[in-house]
């Protein structure tokens, strides 16, 4: 990486993790005498505090990276998207961690849209939880967190469903119903079992695990009235979006088709939500297919969504804010240490923030998601089975 780079991610870096960490110490402190008093309150308030982190990764996004998203949506569900109403959002999106990142961003813009950026809840894997700054304050907010073994995760997603039914405010829940991250290896392995099943045999995507998603439609459809299918692509002969290039300022374009049901439209058994959802999946695999094939996402309207300024007045906020402390903490350092001793304070810091950037990278890693499963195929079955 070039030295300008550096010098200007180090500072950008800074700020994040500085930032976060505080966001963490106040969540941390609400949590501890606010919750117990009243969860209603503590709900309150920690969405306006969560939104002071939320909104940086916002601005990294979309003024740092000039992150480009473009929404397609027929103008009814884009009105309603902006509108404060409770709604469970189903993810999708292709390129292992390249999709983590358009899901992340996607699902953040959009919730911003609709007033419920702070008040953005996901069904996450229990790793994520221990990350530093970002996993730490979706675990103060009440996100969900799963250990992949649906013995003990029935009980975890009705009780974080049921924790809803009370919620003081407009929130998004974000499902990613297949459950982890894209890979040629799990693709491989998706259409292997669809193939020994009788099944449509995916070209784009996995097939959904459609447990959660059942039992998110059956506890919350009393009181959430909307589901929003998204599906999600990476702009062809684009590079994939991650960490590292949005942290290095390095833009690419990101397409999302929005469509809207009701929950009414949903069928009432196990069984015809769990039908619902993988037939979603086929009409999303005809999507990407006829995209990545003839370059056609989407027939619907391409929505005009902006880029908020929002964010940019908080990011001056951190940034004012942390340089008056840092300049304050340094008088006081020199009041009572030595020169050399304060250089040494400075390149401990220093070294503190590419490590906590490394660990958000590498937690990003495909290699790191879940294994497909072990298989054996021929290379006749291969080439027949893998797309292109």
């Amino acid at each position: 990486m070039a030295w300008p780079a550096v010098l200007v991610i180090v500072p950008v870096g800074i700020i994040f993790i500085l930032s976060g960490l505080i966001v963490n110490l106040i969540q941390a402190v609400l949590f501890i005498l606010v919750r117990p008093v009243s969860k209603s309150l503590h709900r309150r308030i920690n969405k306006i505090v969560a939104e002071l982190l939320w909104l940086e990764l916002i601005v990294l996004v979309d003024w740092w990276a000039n992150l480009k998203i473009e929404v397609y949506a027929d103008d009814e569900t884009f009105e309603l998207l902006g509108a404060t109403l409770r709604e469970v959002v189903v993810m999708l999106a292709k390129n292992d961690f390249s999709g983590k990142v358009s899901k992340y961003t996607d699902s953040f813009r959009n919730s911003m849209r609709s007033g419920c950026l702070g008040s953005a809840l996901a069904v996450m894997k229990k790793e994520a939880k221990v990350l530093p700054i970002i996993g730490w304050s979706m675990w103060f907010s009440d996100y969900v967190f799963l250990e992949r073994s649906w013995g003990k995760d029935e009980r975890t997603l009705q009780s974080g469903f049921e924790r809803l039914v009370d919620f003081p405010m407009p929130f998004w829940l974000a499902l990613f119903v297949e459950g982890t991250r894209f890979t040629q290896a799990k693709l491989l392995a998706a259409q292997e079992f669809a193939a020994s099943r009788g099944i449509p045999v995916p070209r784009n995507v996995l097939i959904p695990r459609t447990k959660g998603f059942v039992s998110a439609v059956t506890h919350l459809r009393s009181f959430v009235p909307a589901i929003y299918d998204a599906t999600v692509a990476v702009a062809n002969s684009q590079p994939a979006p991650t960490f590292l290039r949005i942290f290095r300022g390095q833009s690419s374009v990101i397409k999302v088709l929005l469509e809207r049901h009701s929950m009414q439209e949903l069928p009432e058994t196990a069984d015809g939500i769990a039908q619902w959802c993988k037939d979603a999946f086929v009409t999303k695999d005809a999507v990407l297919e006829k995209y990545f094939s003839k370059d056609i996402f989407s027939d619907k309207k391409l929505q005009d969504i902006g880029r908020p300024k929002k964010s940019l007045f908080v990011m001056i906020f951190w940034s004012s804010l942390l340089a008056y402390a840092t300049v304050r903490l340094f008088q006081w350092l020199s009041l009572f240490l030595a020169s050399w001793e304060v250089i040494a304070f400075s390149i401990a810091f220093l070294f503190l923030v590419p490590i906590i950037m490394q660990i958000l990278i590498q937690s990003s890693e495909s290699d790191r998601s879940t294994p497909a499963t072990n298989f054996i195929l021929s290379e006749g079955t291969r080439q027949r089975l893998l797309p292109r």
